[in-house]
C-alpha cells in the first residue's frame, strides 16, 4: 500500500514539472514576438510597395495602373508623324512646285478630312493668276491667289510677298498621301557687280486640316485654328486646324542667274541698235509693200 501511495506522488510530480515547463513564462515569448512581427512585416512590405508605385508615377493600385498603360500606349501609337516633302521640278525661269504630305494613319480613317496648303511666295517668284484660272478649268490643280494687289510684271525689288491657297488632293499612288501642284516663275533681279547669280528661298508652307469628325491626329498635332474657305468653289468659311509636321527639307533654295553691272553699257548699246534696225526694216517694208489710198 505504501508503495502504491508513492507512485502516484511521483507521477503527479512529473506531470507538475511538465506542466510547469509548458506554462513557463519564457515559452510563449517567441510566439508573442512572431505574432507581433508578422503584421509589422506585412505592413512594411505594403508601405514599400506604395512608395514604389508613387515614385513611378502610377496610380495607387497596380490593377488600375496596368489597365491604364495599354490605353496610353494606344494613344501614343496613333500620334504618328506627318511628313511633308517640298520640291521644285523643271529647269529655267518657269518651274513647278510640288508638295507631298504623308500621314501615318490609313486614309480610310481620314477620308472625311480635307487638306489645305497655305504657300508663301517670296518676292523673287510670282504665280500667274490667269494661269491658275486656266489650270482650274482643266481640273489640273485647285489653287487661288490670296493677295489682291499683285503685279506679275514687277521686278524682284519692287514686288511683295504673296500667298496662295492650294487644296491638296489624295495621291493615287499612295494610300495615305496628299499632293499639291503649283506653277511658279522667276522675277527679274537687279544685276550684281561680281557674282552672276542669286538665290531664292522658298519656306515651308502652313498645313491646314479640316475633318468632319474628331480624330486622334488632330489632338496630337493641331496647334491653332485658322479661318479659310471650306472649298475652292464654296464661299463658306471653315475653322481649319494648323497642323504641326516634319519636313524632309528645311527650305527649298532656287538658284537664279542675273546680269552683271559691268555689262550694262554693252547691253544697252546692243539693245538700242537692234531696236533701231528692226524699226527701220519695218518702215521700209511698210512703204515698199504697203498700199496707201487717199
Amino acid at each position: 500500500m505504501g508503495a502504491q501511495g508513492v507512485v502516484p506522488t511521483e507521477r503527479h510530480k512529473a506531470c507538475a514539472v511538465s506542466s510547469a515547463r509548458i506554462s513557463s513564462p519564457r515559452a510563449p515569448l517567441g510566439g508573442v514576438f512572431s505574432s507581433v512581427l508578422a503584421p509589422r512585416a506585412v505592413g512594411v512590405r505594403a508601405v514599400a510597395w506604395l512608395l514604389l508605385w508613387e515614385a513611378a508615377g502610377l496610380t495607387s493600385t497596380p490593377g488600375t495602373a496596368f489597365a491604364a498603360a495599354p490605353i496610353d500606349a494606344g494613344i501614343r501609337a496613333t500620334c504618328s508623324e506627318i511628313i511633308l516633302r517640298q520640291e521644285v521640278l523643271k529647269d529655267g525661269f518657269h518651274r513647278d512646285l510640288l508638295i507631298k504630305v504623308k500621314f501615318g494613319e490609313s486614309i480610310e480613317d481620314l477620308q472625311t478630312c480635307r487638306l489645305l496648303i497655305k504657300q508663301y511666295i517670296p518676292t523673287g517668284l510670282f504665280v500667274d493668276p490667269y494661269e491658275l484660272a486656266s489650270l482650274r478649268e482643266r481640273n489640273i490643280t485647285e489653287a487661288v491667289m490670296v493677295s489682291e494687289d499683285f503685279n506679275i510684271e514687277a521686278p524682284n525689288y519692287l514686288s511683295k510677298e504673296s500667298e496662295v491657297l492650294i487644296y491638296a488632293r489624295q495621291d493615287s499612288q499612295c494610300i495615305d498621301c496628299f499632293q499639291a501642284f503649283l506653277p511658279v516663275h522667276y522675277r527679274y533681279h537687279r544685276p550684281h557687280s561680281k557674282d552672276g547669280e542669286t538665290f531664292i528661298v522658298v519656306n515651308n508652307p502652313d498645313l491646314l486640316m479640316y475633318c468632319d469628325q474628331e480624330f486622334p491626329i488632330l489632338k496630337c498635332w493641331a496647334q491653332s485654328q485658322v479661318a479659310a474657305p471650306c472649298a475652292l468653289k464654296n464661299k463658306d468659311i471653315c475653322q481649319w486646324n494648323n497642323m504641326k509636321y516634319k519636313s524632309v527639307y528645311k527650305n527649298v533654295t532656287l538658284q537664279v542667274p542675273v546680269g552683271l553691272t559691268i555689262h550694262t553699257s554693252l547691253v544697252c548699246s546692243v539693245t538700242l541698235l537692234i531696236t533701231i534696225l528692226c524699226s527701220t526694216l519695218i518702215l521700209v517694208a511698210v512703204f515698199k509693200y504697203g498700199h496707201f489710198s487717199l
